[in-house]
């Protein structure tokens, strides 16, 4: 139990950085597509946070992670299905996932300034719906 509350702690600082970055240069006028790839690279890295604390909280439960093609998609609808996030957050979770896959799969300068902006004035409000869900979990399970 100690060991998954410090791997959590962890996760969630650099999460933390990772939005703190995000705000900063969204806070920016006018952006090139070095920073539209910044904007991209925080989301994600916010997002591989949240897949992380998933995966930490199925692993102290002694479920098996999901390892397939699918495996992104099917670690949300498991963590769903257990009760670890609600259904209306996983819904949301499921943008910022797909995003993931254009992210990894695409090019920079093929990212759209409206969609990033969009997904990274919401980010914040996941991210906080996501730790009162982990931590209502924790409170019930832990």
């Amino acid at each position: 139990m100690v060991d998954l509350t410090r791997k959590r702690a962890a996760e969630k600082e650099n999460v933390e950085k990772a939005l703190d970055n995000l705000k900063d240069v969204m806070g920016r006028e006018k952006r090139s597509t070095v920073e539209l790839a910044a904007i991209a690279t925080f989301m994600h890295n916010v997002y591989n946070g949240i897949e992380n604390i998933l995966k930490q909280e199925l692993k102290a439960k002694g479920t098996k992670i999901p390892k397939s093609e699918t495996s992104h998609k099917d670690l949300l609808d498991l963590s769903t299905s257990i009760g670890i996030i609600p259904m209306e957050l996983c819904d949301q979770l499921y943008e910022y996932l797909t995003f993931r896959h254009f992210f990894v799969h695409a090019y920079g300068f093929m990212l759209e300034e409206k969609h990033l902006e969009d997904l990274a004035h919401n980010i914040p409000n996941v991210w906080s719906q996501f730790l009162s869900a982990i931590d209502r979990y924790w409170e019930t399970e832990g």
